[in-house]
Parts: C-alpha cells; structure tokens; sequence
C-alpha cells in the first residue's frame, strides 16, 4: 500500500497562511468556467470539474487529538451486521473482502468494473484527517487514508444527464446476517447530488491509520464525505451508479423525518430524537458544540446557496 503523506486537517482555526489565495481561487474559477463553454457542466454547475479540483484547496487544523483506534474500531453503526455498535466488530470478522470488485455505471460514457487491487495501483493513496458526525449524537476524527471520489468518476466520463450518484453496498446475507432482517432495505443504498460527489472533500476511503480498512468501519471501500452526518457514508461499496433522477435511500426508505437526502451536519435543525447542537467524542467525557457542516462550511456552503436547507435535513 502507498500513502502519500500529505495530511488534509480540514475545518474549524483554518490558518490565514492556510487559505486558498486569491490567484488560486480566481484559476478555479477559470477553469469551472472553460467547463462550463465546453459543455461538460451544465448552468448550474453540477458536473465534471477540471481535474485541479479533485484536490481538496483548503486545509486547517481540527482541534483536540485524533480519536484512538481502540474506540473508532470498535464502536460502529454497520446494520448489515447488528444494530448493537460494540458486537459489530467481533460479527465483522466472517466477512470475505478479497477479492473485491466495484462497478461504476449508469449515466456514463465508459461504464467499467475494477478490482480492488487495481484500484490501489491507479489512485495514488493520501492520508487526510476528517470529523466523522454521527446523527445519534457522537463523534470522532479519524485519518483516513484514500483518494477524492471524483479521480474515480472521472474515468467512466459522466454525461450530461448525470446529476446524482448511488451507492449500493454488499448484499451477503449467509455472511451479513443483519441483512436476514428487514430492519432497513437490503442492499444498503445511499446517494449523493453529483456536484457533492464530485467535491474534492469526499473521499473513497481503503484504509485508516495507516493500515487496511478493518471489516467493520467499511472494508474494503467505504465513503467518507466529512460535512454530512455519517450514514451518507456508504460501507463495502460494490456498485456506482450516476443517474438522472434522485435515488432512493435505505434510511430515508425507513424513517423519513428522521433521515433525509442531503444530511448536511446542522445543529440548528432539531432532530425528534437526537440533539444535534452537541456531540459526545468517542473516548471523550465531556460534550462539545456541533460546528455547521462539521466545521466544513467554508468549503461546502456555497453548494446550498440560496436552498432552505431546514427543508432538506
């Protein structure tokens, strides 16, 4: 496995030494301009960005200590296993991870299947520190290490119609053997607006710590989209799909009022059964203020502009 060691701390302190300058911010604007005259995205900029863009453009530092790896491997919502977060990791041990095929298809040019070692061979891996925000109320930071998701979207060339892209995890039952219950709807489906997917922050994620990915945070390849609550972040993704129309997904199948689409972490939004204006971090006593978008609104908040998002939770 190779690991660049370029370590993103996105979110709150950002450093005035840190901030995408002026120069920079003006070139990407030419570019998503050069983009747009081209055709390859459409008015609203939803679509394929110029490939400097793939890079995260704004690093800080999170404040506090990483979580330890003792809690973060070891205290997991993974539904296809058990819905008790203590028992995942010992259920997640059947599970065969190679070898491992993902598949991007749909609203694309150049459709593809790739295996998980080829995967590693063609993306170059970083390792990039992110707050993960669970809607139930806890949280933790973790270095992930992977590559932006839109290196991979990029291969298969999106078309003009592919405005959201869904993710669709494992379905193994004799090996999952939550899945043998209807507690959601089985594969696990999630799904994300195209520009969102195409952000540089959201991440394919193949290991965490420096090592492999354990089974039960996502192995072999999860999500980590930093800014949203933790259930957007699909676990063992086997299929891509880009497409036309919003999909469906399994928690918003399930609990509508409680899950939605966009998930964008907002503390200002009352949950029925969680607060969301605090956060309890793994290994922590003591809770501390949920931040808008995790902490990540400097690089994100103008994809809502102009929405209500307290309609969209």
């Amino acid at each position: 496995m190779i690991i660049r060691k370029k370590s993103y701390l996105h979110g709150e302190d950002i450093l005035p030494s840190e901030i995408t300058d002026e120069a920079c911010y003006q070139q990407r604007r030419f570019f998503l301009k050069m983009m747009l005259a081209s055709g390859l995205i459409g008015v609203s900029g939803r679509g394929l960005l110029a490939k400097d863009a793939c890079r995260p453009y704004v690093s800080g530092q999170i404040k506090g200590d990483v979580t330890p790896e003792r809690f973060s491997t070891r205290y997991n919502n993974y539904y296809e296993f058990t819905t008790n977060k203590k028992m995942v990791v010992h259920l997640a041990k059947e599970l065969t991870t190679h070898p491992w095929n993902i598949t991007v298809e749909g609203e694309v040019k150049k459709p593809f299947t790739i295996g998980f070692e080829d995967i590693l061979k063609m993306f170059p891996e970083e390792e990039r520190i992110y707050r993960l925000r669970c809607v139930e109320g806890w949280s933790m930071v973790v270095p992930w290490n992977g590559f932006s998701l839109c290196e991979l979207l990029k291969k298969a060339i999106p078309t003009s119609n592919a405005r959201y892209v869904e993710f669709v995890s494992l379905y193994r039952p004799e090996e999952m053997i939550g899945q043998r219950q209807d507690t959601l709807q089985w594969p696990y489906t999630e799904g994300l607006r195209i520009d969102e997917a195409m952000h540089p922050l959201t991440m394919i994620v193949t290991g965490m710590y420096g090592k492999e990915l354990p089974a039960q945070n996502g192995s072999p390849l999860r999500l980590a989209v930093p800014w949203k609550y933790g259930f957007k972040s699909s676990k063992a993704i086997t299929h891509i799909r880009l497409r036309s129309t919003q999909p469906k997904t399994s928690w918003s199948i399930a609990v509508p009022d409680e899950y939605g689409f966009y998930a964008n972490v907002s503390p200002g939004i009352a949950h029925p059964r969680w607060d969301q204006r605090r956060e309890t971090p793994l290994g922590k006593l003591f809770k501390k203020p949920t931040l808008p978008f995790n902490g990540y609104a400097e690089q994100v908040a103008y994809m809502y502009r102009g929405m209500d998002l307290k309609k969209y939770f």
